[in-house]
């Protein structure tokens, strides 16, 4: 793994222990999954954060056909983002750069 790569990780588990407040962690959280088509599932549930009320533009692309699809957005207070196999870090990087901006 890159420096770059662990950096982005490391900025995920900061956020996350960040929002771990004897309460939050119990309810919400991240889920990282495999889906089928072949790509990944990113979830952040930001309910309860200072995330919850802050405005997000849907980012979507399709190149023609689901393995290629990517996608961020916000949906019912969860963080969701879909990728490709190659394109993960693409939407740590993107959550992180919203939930770390001011």
């Amino acid at each position: 793994m890159q420096d770059a790569e662990i950096e982005l990780f490391r900025r995920l588990e900061r956020w996350y222990a960040a929002q771990c407040n004897g309460d939050w962690e119990h309810t919400y959280g991240i889920t990282l999954e495999t889906v089928d088509n072949p790509g990944w599932s990113f979830k952040v549930e930001i309910s309860d954060t200072y995330l919850s009320d802050r405005a997000f533009e849907e980012i979507h692309e399709n190149q023609g056909n689901d393995r290629n699809e990517f996608l961020c957005r916000v949906k019912d207070r969860v963080f969701i983002g879909q990728s490709p196999p190659d394109r993960l870090h693409e939407i740590i990087s993107i959550f992180l750069c919203w939930a770390e901006s001011p």
